[in-house]
């Protein structure tokens, strides 16, 4: 979705990949429009990109969960489970009730909803707040570098989650997806 709403402003998309990963919108837009664009023209094309970013997901939000998520999360019905999200609101909320996931979550905090983003660790802190867990008891599993930096300030075990195999650093174990065999047993012994 940034790739085609950032061309079709002309706007370069080179490696926006790299970069991009824990960042809010507003964060993005404003290094990709500069210092000289409003805070209404961020807002503006920060939610033309979310529209066009749900218009393509709603067909394919069950293709796009990452394998085992479903069983994992459904194993965890005794464990306070909660939510911490840099996306945008309406990103999180409508990922949540296409994919019927909405019940798995007992917090969900979102980088709107407190004083700094990640890579503060405001939004894990928060979630561990409403679920009252101390946050040095969470294992949190994160697919981004300021996402583990967060997690790692809050005190957290981190579970890296990285599709193509490679180690995230930082994190306590990486895993490829909720299938992975090294999983369970980690956790197991994570306290």
């Amino acid at each position: 979705a940034w790739i085609e709403y950032l061309g079709g402003l002309g706007l370069p998309y080179e490696g926006i990949d790299t970069w991009m990963a824990g960042k809010r919108n507003d964060q993005i837009m404003r290094i990709l429009l500069g210092d000289s664009a409003t805070d209404e023209e961020i807002f503006a094309h920060g939610a033309a990109k979310e529209a066009l970013y749900r218009q393509m997901m709603a067909p394919n939000v069950e293709k796009q969960l990452m394998p085992g998520l479903r069983s994992f999360l459904g194993s965890l019905a005794a464990t306070p489970v909660g939510l911490g999200s840099n996306a945008e609101p309406a990103n999180v909320e409508f990922l949540l009730d296409t994919a019927s996931l909405r019940g798995r979550f007992q917090a969900i905090v979102d980088g709107h909803q407190v004083e700094h983003p990640k890579p503060a660790p405001d939004i894990y802190l928060r979630v561990a707040h409403l679920l009252d867990v101390d946050p040095g008891r969470c294992v949190i599993f994160e697919d981004s570098p300021s996402g583990i930096r967060a997690a790692r300030a809050a005190g957290a075990k981190v579970v890296g989650v990285d599709q193509s195999g490679r180690h995230l650093e930082g994190t306590d174990l990486t895993i490829r997806d909720f299938t992975d065999p090294s999983l369970a047993p980690w956790l197991a012994t994570a306290g």
